[in-house]
């Protein structure tokens, strides 16, 4: 009982330093601006208000802002649930010549920062006319880097499973289609989960395409629209900052505490078997 309690409480204070940032930023935006950068920092506002929330809303439009980050994060997620599960099975269990040569042609998108791609892809959304548009965000993101390492993720995934299913389903008269549909997809919950929580999360905090792609305020997504919220003389609302990052991140943690299960249990079974 000593020795488990030990353990509990060691976990407590190395939780801290993830923590305290998180509470800090919560409760900061029911402070004003004085109480923010008071000294010793007290640990709940005096005062609470919920006027930086109001002006959230009022400086800009936010509610629209993050709508934009929330169907964009959805669609992209499905996107690329839909290309790496595809892409993953046919890796994992369709064997042709040069298939494991060109599974690390895929691989090498992910030694490619997106920094060097975002010029050429600026020019070829320029020309299809498609800047100032969400579609840039959807479709780099589904056909890039992050539906790489998710393919990645569920070919570890697929490689893994009995070939003994597959074999019954042929005899069952099933398809390679169908197999994939009723059998494998469904058993691959966990690694699903698992690229569905990074995915969505990539999406929602993406900063640097927003920034190129996007001119107009009503289409910004939330990363973007954090860095509008400044006075008069170009220097941070600090409340008022707060308040939007807080909100921000409130589907990340709802998101992350809902399926935490599935993602620790499908990232296990990412390195079971090359």
């Amino acid at each position: 009982m000593r020795r488990k309690t030990l353990l509990y409480g060691l976990l407590c204070v190395l939780c801290v330093p993830f923590v305290f940032p998180t509470w800090w930023m919560a409760t900061s935006s029911l402070k004003p601006v004085s109480e923010i950068f008071a000294f010793p920092p007290t640990p709940w506002p005096g005062r609470p208000t919920l006027e930086a929330y109001r002006q959230v809303f009022a400086l800009q439009p936010f509610a629209l802002q993050y709508w934009n980050s929330l169907y964009i994060a959805l669609v992209v997620t499905v996107g690329t649930l839909a290309v790496s599960a595809l892409a993953g099975y046919a890796f994992a269990r369709i064997r042709f010549r040069g298939s494991n040569v060109l599974f690390v042609i895929v691989l090498t998108g992910l030694l490619i920062p997106s920094e060097v791609t975002i010029v050429p892809l600026f020019q070829l959304f320029h020309g299809w006319g498609l800047t100032d548009t969400h579609w840039p965000l959807v479709l780099v993101p589904v056909l890039g880097a992050p539906s790489v390492l998710a393919t990645f993720i569920m070919r570890q995934f697929f490689l893994v499973l009995p070939h003994e299913l597959e074999e019954a389903a042929a005899v069952d008269g099933l398809g390679r289609l169908a197999t994939f549909r009723r059998i494998a997809l469904p058993l691959a919950r966990p690694a699903l989960g698992a690229v569905a929580i990074f995915t969505f999360l990539h999406s929602w905090n993406l900063y640097l395409e927003p920034i190129v792609f996007l001119s107009s305020p009503e289409k910004f997504t939330l990363p973007q629209a954090l860095t509008q919220f400044v006075d008069a003389y170009g220097g941070p609302m600090w409340n008022v900052q707060l308040a939007a990052a807080s909100l921000t991140a409130l589907p990340v943690l709802v998101v992350f505490v809902l399926a935490q299960k599935q993602f620790v249990e499908g990232l296990a079974h990412t390195g079971l078997k090359g």
